[in-house]
C-alpha cells in the first residue's frame, strides 16, 4: 500500500534536504523513514534502496547545479564566464553541502548518461571557448578547472582555510585570476 502524500520526488527532495543537514553519507532509506515517521517498508514502493535514493539525490544536485550554471553563464565570456561558473559551484556548496557532496557521487553508466553531468562538461567547454584552446588542451583544461573548483570548495567546506589570514574570498579571487592567466597563456606542447 502506497502512503498518501509520499511520492518519489518528495522523498528525493527530503533526502536532499537531509543530506544538507546531516551529510550525504548519513542519508539512508531508514533515516528518511524516520523523518516521515513511517516504516522503512512503506518507502520501498518509491525507492529500491539507499543506493537508489543517493543516486536520485545526485541526479537532482547535478540538475540544480547545471541550471544555476546555465543561468550564470548567459551572455558572459572569458574571465567573466570563468568566474561566474566557479562561483556557482562555490555558492551551491556553501548553500547545500550535502547536495554538493551528492553531485560527486559515482553514478552507474545508465544514470550518468541520463544525468546533467554532460551539461556541466558543455558549460565548462563553453567557458573555454573564450580562451581559444584546441583539443586535447581543452580536455586538459576542463579537468584542471573541475579539479581546482572542487578541490578549493571541498577544502573550504571542511574548514581548511578558516584558521589563517588572508580571508578565503581573497584567495578565491587570486585563484580565479591565476586560472584566467594560465588559460590565456596555455603552454604549447
Amino acid at each position: 500500500m502506497v502512503r498518501v502524500g509520499l511520492t518519489t520526488e518528495r522523498l528525493v527532495r527530503a533526502g536532499a534536504e537531509l543530506a544538507d543537514e546531516v551529510g550525504f553519507d548519513q542519508v539512508t532509506v531508514s533515516a528518511l523513514a524516520r523523518q516521515f515517521d513511517v516504516k522503512v517498508a512503506s518507502l520501498y514502493s518509491h525507492l529500491k534502496n539507499s543506493q537508489d535514493l543517493k543516486t536520485r539525490i545526485a541526479l537532482l544536485a547535478l540538475e540544480e547545479l547545471a541550471d544555476r550554471g546555465a543561468a550564470a553563464l548567459a551572455g558572459r565570456a572569458g574571465k567573466d564566464a570563468l568566474t561566474a561558473l566557479a562561483n556557482v559551484y562555490r555558492d551551491y556548496a556553501a548553500e547545500h553541502p550535502g547536495r554538493y557532496a551528492a553531485a560527486q557521487f559515482r553514478l552507474g553508466p545508465e544514470a550518468a548518461a541520463a544525468s546533467a553531468g554532460g551539461r556541466h562538461s558543455r558549460m565548462t567547454r563553453a567557458v573555454l571557448r573564450g580562451y581559444d584552446l584546441a583539443e586535447p588542451d581543452q580536455t586538459h583544461a576542463v579537468r584542471l578547472l573541475g579539479s581546482v573548483f572542487h578541490g578549493y570548495v571541498s577544502l573550504e567546506l571542511a574548514g581548511g582555510f578558516s584558521h589563517s589570514a588572508p580571508d578565503s574570498q581573497e584567495t578565491w579571487i587570486r585563484v580565479l585570476d591565476a586560472l584566467d592567466t594560465l588559460l590565456r597563456n596555455w603552454p604549447a606542447e
